[in-house]
């Protein structure tokens, strides 16, 4: 943090270098973060770079008292969210790849958690933009809660009980597809 610190001092007294050294730390996280809500490549790439741009005016703004990565989230996030809203963009899960982490000599296994990936990601989908975000921040980001409602701009209980709620769809979701598959399976036989 105190090398953070010294970065923003050296950018806020002219230092243009110094801002490469805060990209560098970042570039990579908040590109994985808008990639998992675009879902396409160049826009994350378009906007992280704008992002950065956005940071890098608003440095002389960051008042110290929150983490700086927090910070830089939350500007990211919300020049994201307004983009979207501009062009009406909707976010979209990017298909998690484990592959590297399943058995290769078991090829049922890597199909079976293929197609669970490819259901989790349509059922995120149709969750609304800012649950998906939430969801996002707290179980890919590895967020804490409140850094999730400094983030987003809601209060910590707001995003406990969206989350909570969020979880709760997706798992009755789950719940009454299963079901159902089964019925249907049980009918069949």
């Amino acid at each position: 943090m105190d090398e953070e610190r010294q970065w923003i001092s050296a950018v806020l007294a002219g230092d243009k270098q110094a801002y490469a050294h805060i990209i560098h730390k970042y570039k990579n996280p908040l590109y994985a973060t808008i990639l998992r809500m675009t879902k396409n490549q160049q826009d994350a790439h378009d906007l992280v770079q704008e992002a950065f741009i956005k940071i890098y005016h608003q440095l002389g703004k960051y008042d110290g008292k929150g983490s700086f990565s927090s910070w830089i989230y939350r500007v990211a996030i919300n020049h994201c969210m307004d983009e979207f809203r501009k062009k009406r963009y909707k976010m979209k899960v990017v298909e998690v790849r484990d592959d590297h982490m399943v058995d290769a000599h078991h090829p049922e296994v890597i199909f079976l958690k293929k197609e669970k990936s490819r259901q989790l990601e349509k059922l995120i989908e149709t969750l609304p933009e800012e649950d998906r975000l939430i969801l996002l921040l707290r179980y890919v980001n590895e967020r804490s809660y409140e850094e999730i409602s400094t983030l987003v701009n809601l209060p910590l209980s707001s995003v406990r009980n969206k989350l909570h709620r969020a979880k709760k769809k997706l798992r009755e979701t789950v719940n009454r597809d299963e079901g159902g598959y089964f019925h249907e399976m049980s009918n069949n036989q």
